[in-house]
């Protein structure tokens, strides 16, 4: 058990409880963290309510096959880069015809981290059905367990805070 799944647990449930709310469906887009996201929604009791589909697309060619991803910015900036979360995201949302989606992409280790992109870096996107992609990248450290871990307790936290942007703007329409 890591020290993150009780913070991993509330916020799944926290998740659950607002997207069962509004009536919203969820769905991610994983490389690094290779379904920990979607497990981590899922644990939650009723979860089928809110969540249909997940993509575990490790590799490259996953993410141009089922999500879209050009292979011109894998080319040109890597599976760790803002324009790959940026589509896996956008490419999950439409796939799932979901309302909110995560995507991650990063180097958990411990290999494969360059002076550029030290192991324990992730980029993260959230897109919402209005249109809306957030992205961020996050420099975490420890071991490859909690740097997995780290990032799914961070995607479900921008997850929260996409579902409660989505219902402010669904409540003022």
């Amino acid at each position: 058990m890591s020290q993150y799944d009780p913070l991993i647990d509330s916020a799944a449930a926290r998740l659950g409880n607002i997207l069962r709310r509004q009536g919203y469906q969820v769905t991610a887009a994983e490389s690094c963290t290779a379904g920990g996201i979607c497990e981590a929604i899922t644990r939650v009791g009723g979860s089928s309510a809110w969540f249909h589909t997940g993509f575990v697309t490790y590799a490259n060619q996953s993410k141009s096959r089922w999500l879209g991803v050009a292979e011109a910015d894998l080319n040109n900036h890597g599976a760790v880069s803002e324009p790959v979360v940026r589509a896996m995201a956008s490419g999950a949302l439409t796939a799932a015809e979901a309302d909110i989606a995560v995507a991650v992409s990063g180097i958990a280790g411990p290999d494969g981290g360059t002076p550029e992109k030290p192991v324990g870096t992730v980029w993260f996107a959230w897109a919402m059905r209005d249109g809306t992609v957030t992205t961020g990248c996050r420099r975490l450290q420890g071991n490859r367990r909690e740097v997995r871990a780290q990032t799914v307790l961070h995607a479900l936290e921008g997850l929260i805070k996409a579902a409660e942007r989505l219902a402010v703007s669904q409540s003022s329409t």
